[in-house]
């Protein structure tokens, strides 16, 4: 199949210090036609940042160091934001963690559909209008052709993410990026959202990344999954392999740490200590410090990302049995 997206060696840095901080390091991947990529990792992983970079919409304060971005074999690592304009809304769009922050304020729903209709697909006013009417319709909004009116803080969040949905799938990307869209909402909404994008991508094949901290969204959506923990790769693997087979630590504590109504326990598992400040990585393998395993060589030097399969990559020397399990 063809890579709709392919990244590779993506650098992440803070502008005012390149030599002390790194958001992103080494961060390589590939998603392919109708693939379903899933990116799990805890808070500061740097899942966000990632959807942004690939998006081409950091903020000054970051600063894209060295790497390829290639959507739909355009290379656009490095060339000014026009480059990115061109791809971006047509060709991959995404939806945003909190739908109040990212829609204005000050303008009605139908308004902000419409222009995207009319600038990527230039439609006239009242074709526009139509198609936003229809878009709403597709995310099974209530009363849509009254939601077209309304401000958005005349909607409840699930609506508001709806209708972000709406707007992102106004000129049909080919790629989708969903930033924890279900975050911000109620548990029953939650399901929901996941559910209407689920359909989504199933009736039209559409490629998407999904970033989540919740693995079991991940493994009812996602075909392939990619664990990202401090700003770079611990593994990937397609979506049943990280939940049989897990190769790296960090991943098998995040499987643990998923509650069981099953199980009976007293605590719920936990991993200790938190993913490290941006000025203050370690040398070797950023997990290091929270590894129940680690080892002297651990903390010499980063290890590299190597396929165990086919289809499967770890960072990890115990992974490959080039350290002793501890006792």
């Amino acid at each position: 199949m063809t890579d709709v997206l392919a990244v590779a060696g993506l650098t992440v840095r803070l502008t005012a210090h390149p030599e002390r901080s790194s958001i992103l390091d080494d961060v390589g991947f590939s998603v392919a036609e109708g693939e379903v990529l899933g990116i799990v990792g805890e808070s500061g992983s740097g899942k966000s940042m990632l959807a942004l970079s690939v998006m081409g919409l950091l903020p000054p304060a970051l600063t894209l160091r060295a790497g390829r971005i290639s959507v739909l074999g355009d290379e656009l690592a490095g060339r000014p934001r026009e480059a990115w304009r061109v791809h971006r809304g047509r060709d991959m769009a995404m939806i945003f963690q909190e739908p109040m922050t990212s829609l204005n304020p000050v303008m009605r729903i139908g308004t902000q559909i419409t222009e995207v209709l009319r600038w990527r697909g230039g439609l006239g006013r009242t074709e526009a209008r139509q198609r936003a009417l229809e878009l709403l319709e597709q995310v099974e909004i209530p009363s849509p052709r009254r939601r077209l009116d309304a401000y958005p803080h005349e909607l409840s969040g699930g609506m508001r993410q709806r209708v972000m949905i709406a707007i992102a799938l106004a000129a049909s990307p080919k790629l989708l990026i969903a930033d924890e869209p279900s975050t911000a909402l109620d548990v029953t909404v939650q399901a929901q959202i996941l559910d209407l994008l689920r359909s989504l991508q199933r009736r039209s094949g559409l490629t998407m990344i999904l970033i989540t901290h919740d693995l079991g969204v991940i493994a009812e959506i996602a075909d392939r999954v990619m664990v990202l923990y401090a700003g770079r790769v611990a593994e990937t693997a397609p979506v049943r392999t990280i939940f049989d087979a897990p190769a790296h630590p960090y991943t098998r504590l995040l499987l643990e740490s998923i509650p069981d109504i099953a199980a009976r326990r007293e605590r719920l598992a936990t991993i200790p200590g938190a993913v490290p400040d941006v000025f203050s990585m370690p040398p070797g393998c950023r997990f290091a410090p929270r590894c129940p395993y680690r080892q002297a060589p651990c903390e010499q030097a980063p290890p590299a990302l190597r396929p165990l399969a086919t289809d499967h990559h770890a960072a990890c020397l115990l992974a490959f049995g080039e350290l002793a399990m501890p006792a």
